[in-house]
C-alpha cells in the first residue's frame, strides 16, 4: 500500500488510539510524575543507575530469554518483519533488554552492576482494569552478586517504596525458592508424574502446559483445580542444599529488618529464566489483579544469551496498576496533583508586556515556583475564571494601579485571606515563604 493510499483511506473519519494503548492526559500525568519521581529518588539513594533501552529488539532475544513455549512468546508479542526481513519485536518485558544492553556494552565484564529502568512494554492480551497492551514498568536488575544479601536488598528497596507511598500496610510479600536448575528439572519430572495421574482434573490450559511449562500449572487460578493443586508435590521439599541455605539466610535477613512475608509454595513466576529466590508483592485492594511487583533471581540468563555465567536478581512493577492502587486507597498527596502554584494575571492588555517580564523575573528568583502566565486577553472576569480553573493557590494581579506604584497584588484563591499589595522584593520573599509551607494553608 502506498503512502497516499494510507493517508487517504476513509478521509474524514476520526482516527482513534489502538485498543489497549491509552493516552495519558494532563489531569493524570502529575500523579505519574509523583510516582516516577519517588522511584527515581529511591533508586539513587540505593546506588542504582538508570539504563534506557530501545522498545524494539530482535525477536530472538525474547524467544531465548522468556522461552519459546511461554504464553508471552506464543500469543502476546507484537512481532513484525522490517524491510530487511529481520524479525523484530516490541519489548514485552525489560529484563532481557537490560541484559542484552549490559552484555553489549561490557558492563558485566568482571564487575557488578546495579541498574534500573522505566518505560513502555507491549503485550497483545485482553485489556482490563490495570492491564493494557501498552503498559509501563519500573524494573531493577543487580548483576554479579550471588548471595542472599542482594536478594534481601532488592526486597527491602521495594518495601521502602511502599512505605514512602503509604502502601506498606496494603501489600503482602510472598516468597518461594525454585532451587537450582538441576533440582528444578528433577522436581519437574515428579510434578509431571503427579499431574498425569490427575489428568482428568486438568483444564485445557493446564493440559497444554503439561508438556511445555508444567510449573505454571501450580499458578492456575481455576478454583476447580484448587484441591488437586493443594496436594501437589512442593518444590520446597525438593530443593538442593545450597538453595535451601540461601533461602533460609534470606528469610533471616528479612526478619531482622522487620519485613513480614508468607511462603507460597505455588509461586513459580511466568518466565523460564528464574531460579532460586522468587517473590511477589500482592494486594487485595484491586480485585483479581493483585500482583503489584514481582521478581527474583535469574542466575542463568546472561549465559543463556551468550555471556559468561553471571548471577543476577531483579524485579518489575507495573506503573498503571500502582497508580490505580494509590487512587483507590486515596493515598495521593494533594501536592502531587497541584500543577500550578501561582497564576500571573495582567488585568488588562496594557499590562501584558510587564507581566511577561515579571514572570521571567520570578522564575529566575524562585526556580521551584510553578507559575502560569495568562495569555490570550479577554475580560477581567474571564481572566479570573481562568486563574481559578488553573488550580493555582494564588493569583498575582498586575494592572494600571500596580504598574504606577511598582507593586503586585497577591490574591489567595483557595484560602480565606485578605488580598495583599506587595513590592516586587516583598513578593519574592512572600512567595518563598508560601512555597516552603511555613504559612498554614
Amino acid at each position: 500500500m502506498s503512502k497516499s493510499q494510507v493517508s487517504n483511506k476513509e478521509p474524514g473519519k476520526k482516527i482513534q488510539a489502538i485498543r489497549g494503548m491509552n493516552d495519558l492526559l494532563p489531569e493524570h500525568s502529575s500523579l505519574w510524575q509523583y510516582f516516577e519521581g519517588t522511584v527515581q529518588t529511591l533508586m539513587q539513594r540505593y546506588g542504582y543507575a538508570e539504563i534506557r533501552t530501545p522498545i524494539v529488539e530482535q525477536t530472538a532475544l525474547f524467544a531465548r530469554s522468556i522461552g519459546e513455549v511461554t504464553d508471552i512468546v506464543e500469543k502476546e508479542m507484537y512481532t513484525f518483519e522490517d524491510r530487511n526481513g529481520d524479525s523484530l519485536t516490541l519489548r514485552p518485558e525489560g529484563t532481557a533488554s537490560c541484559v542484552r544492553a549490559a552484555m553489549e556494552h561490557g558492563l558485566l565484564h568482571n564487575q557488578t552492576q546495579r541498574l534500573w529502568y522505566q518505560g513502555p512494554m507491549f503485550r497483545h492480551e485482553r485489556p482490563q482494569k490495570g492491564r493494557y497492551r501498552q503498559f509501563h514498568q519500573v524494573g531493577l536488575e543487580a548483576f554479579g552478586l550471588d548471595g542472599p544479601d542482594i536478594d534481601a536488598e532488592v526486597i527491602l528497596l521495594s518495601a521502602r517504596l511502599w512505605k514512602e507511598l503509604g502502601l506498606l500496610e496494603h501489600v503482602t510479600l510472598e516468597l518461594n525458592s525454585l532451587g537450582s536448575n538441576e533440582a528444578r528439572a528433577a522436581y519437574r519430572d515428579t510434578l509431571v508424574a503427579y499431574f498425569e495421574a490427575h489428568r482428568d482434573q486438568l483444564d485445557e490450559d493446564s493440559l497444554r502446559r503439561l508438556t511445555s511449562n508444567p510449573l505454571r500449572i501450580l499458578d492456575s487460578k481455576n478454583p476447580d483445580m484448587a484441591p488437586m493443586l493443594a496436594d501437589a508435590p512442593r518444590l520446597m521439599d525438593h530443593l538442593d542444599d545450597e538453595s535451601r541455605t540461601h533461602f533460609e539466610q534470606l528469610t533471616r535477613m528479612l526478619e531482622a529488618a522487620g519485613i513480614d512475608y508468607t511462603i507460597n509454595p505455588r509461586l513459580v513466576r511466568g518466565l523460564d529464566y528464574y531460579c532460586r529466590t522468587v517473590f511477589e508483592w500482592t494486594t487485595t485492594a484491586l480485585g483479581s489483579q493483585g500482583t503489584v511487583c514481582a521478581g527474583g533471581r535469574y542466575d542463568g540468563l546472561v549465559e543463556q544469551l551468550g555471556g559468561k555465567p553471571t548471577p543476577a536478581v531483579g524485579f518489575a512493577m507495573g506503573i498503571e496498576r500502582l497508580v490505580l492502587l494509590l487512587q483507590t486507597l486515596g493515598l495521593v498527596p494533594q501536592s502531587a496533583l497541584d500543577e500550578v502554584d501561582a497564576y500571573l494575571l495582567p488585568m488588562d492588555d496594557g499590562a501584558t508586556g510587564s507581566a511577561m517580564l515579571l514572570a521571567e523575573q520570578l522564575r529566575t528568583a524562585l526556580p521551584a515556583l510553578r507559575l502560569q502566565l495568562h495569555c490570550g486577553g479577554g475580560s477581567f472576569k474571564s481572566r479570573i475564571k481562568k486563574a481559578d480553573k488553573s488550580g493555582a493557590r494564588f493569583a498575582l494581579l498586575l494592572g494600571e494601579d500596580e504598574l504606577t506604584h511598582d507593586r503586585v497584588s497577591l490574591k489567595f484563591l483557595r484560602e480565606s485571606r485578605d488580598q495583599q499589595s506587595l513590592s516586587r522584593s516583598a513578593l519574592v520573599a512572600e512567595l518563598a515563604t508560601l512555597l516552603s509551607g511555613n504559612v498554614a494553608k
